[in-house]
């Protein structure tokens, strides 16, 4: 029987802690052999302490959160490398994404409208890109300040959300 998404996430995670590759069984490889793009969202403690994903989707699902799964608990840069003590305090989430789709408006001031908590925006300026996946919306409601945040979060001034290439996707999300 195939595993769900966030067990694969946890074995992968566990394998890796010691020292060893994990490789799932036929029935998960055949149940996400279809290309998809996912993040790997991992919390202690109700705090986030690790998130890594991908944006399009360019490899087998199952191989891209096996890869997001070891980014997001050892090479997230805002945090340090997830200990063994620490394993059985994480709650993992993976979410699956929607092909991203451009956000058109006739101007900046029109954005707002066009965007809902339903949605994970992609900020996309010269070389900068960030994301929130619509779980932000929780911590964010205000359309204004998720734009802000979303574009300083990029490394740019709070308001280059109004001059920038801006695109949704909808998630399907589990949780453990």
């Amino acid at each position: 029987m195939a595993l769900k998404l966030t067990e694969l996430a946890r074995m992968v995670i566990e394998s890796h802690l010691e020292g060893e590759s994990f490789n799932p069984d036929e029935d998960t490889k055949k149940k996400y052999s279809k290309k998809g793009a996912s993040f790997v969202t991992l919390t202690k403690n109700e705090c986030l302490r690790g998130c890594i994903g991908s944006l399009e989707a360019e490899k087998e699902l199952w191989k891209d959160v096996i890869e997001n799964a070891i980014n997001a608990a050892f090479k997230d840069p805002r945090f340090p490398r997830l200990k063994d003590d620490e394993f059985s305090e994480i709650r993992i989430e993976v979410s699956v994404l929607s092909e991203p789709k451009k956000i058109i408006a006739k101007h900046a001031r029109f954005i707002p409208e066009k965007i809902n908590k339903d949605m994970g925006i992609i900020l996309k300026h010269g070389m900068n890109t960030s994301t929130f996946l619509p779980q932000v919306w929780e911590e964010l409601p205000n359309k204004i300040e998720f734009l802000e945040h979303l574009s300083l979060k990029a490394g740019l001034p709070k308001n280059a959300w109004e001059d920038s290439e801006l695109f949704y996707y909808t998630v399907k999300a589990e949780k453990e």
